[in-house]
């Protein structure tokens, strides 16, 4: 009466039975991003502007100070007579 019944085949069935989905995930639509090759060219002209005015920055800060360090040195040389 409280005996355990096994089943006949030796493997059990398996627990999750794999269904095809018949519905697929919606997904988000992407926003369509276009890119013009004006827009491309403003970018890089831009960056070789500030490329360009950042060297001329760098060497004119370069020249500034090796013109106050030579007005240094004379100045001192001034002084000393």
């Amino acid at each position: 009466m409280f005996l355990p019944r096994y089943p006949d085949s030796p493997t059990p069935p398996p627990a999750h039975t794999h269904t095809v989905a018949e519905q697929v995930p919606a997904r988000r639509p992407v926003p369509q991003i276009s890119v013009s090759t004006g827009a491309v060219a403003a970018v890089l002209v831009g960056g070789v502007v500030l490329t360009a005015l950042l060297a001329a920055v760098a060497v004119t800060a370069v020249s500034v100070a090796v013109a106050a360090v030579v007005l240094r040195s004379l100045l001192r040389d001034q002084h000393r007579r």
